[in-house]
């Protein structure tokens, strides 16, 4: 999937330290339970991988379309919600890119992905209620605040869209 000024494509194992940079970094994942290790790198790539065969769709890399590099994540991933399962966009990205809209960017292309190509009826953010920036960009997205739920051993801000003519633009 391509966007203004990115490309958003399928991990590779050559991905693995332009990642690894990015969710080593405690900052990054201040609202994970930790900054990631190697092995959970790893992990995370081949979980996405597995996603691309069963679902269609997971997390792409996020890349800038005048280098190349690789900035972050971007995606779609089911996600079992108190046993509801909903169709999350979620993001990542280098701190060194924050601030430049390209999170906003690769969450509403994904948000036209989920709604125009594979006709989903809604889709959510899942958000830690203290992740300011993650929360605008969902504004931004479209997605406005729907519940509180606990999920992920913590209370989180579920974000949603339903699919309409407008929700696409």
């Amino acid at each position: 999937m391509e966007t203004e000024r990115l490309y958003l494509r399928e991990y590779e194992p050559e991905d693995f330290t332009a990642l690894h940079d990015i969710f080593s970094d405690p900052e990054t994942m201040r609202f994970y339970p930790s900054a990631f290790t190697p092995d959970q790198t790893r992990k995370w790539i081949a979980r996405n991988q597995e996603r691309y065969m069963a679902d269609g769709f997971g997390l792409w890399a996020v890349c800038l379309k005048e280098t190349g590099q690789l900035i972050g994540d971007s995606g779609l991933i089911r996600q079992n919600i108190n046993g509801k399962v909903e169709v999350e966009i979620g993001y990542h990205l280098d701190k060194r890119e924050w601030g430049k809209g390209y999170a906003t960017e690769a969450a509403a292309g994904c948000k036209r992905y989920a709604f125009d190509f594979l006709k989903l009826n809604k889709v959510v953010s899942i958000i830690d209620p203290g992740n300011r920036s993650s929360i605008k960009v969902a504004e931004r997205t479209g997605l406005k605040l729907e519940r509180q739920e606990r999920i992920f051993n913590k209370m989180h801000s579920i974000y949603a869209l339903e699919n309409s003519a407008e929700s696409v633009s």
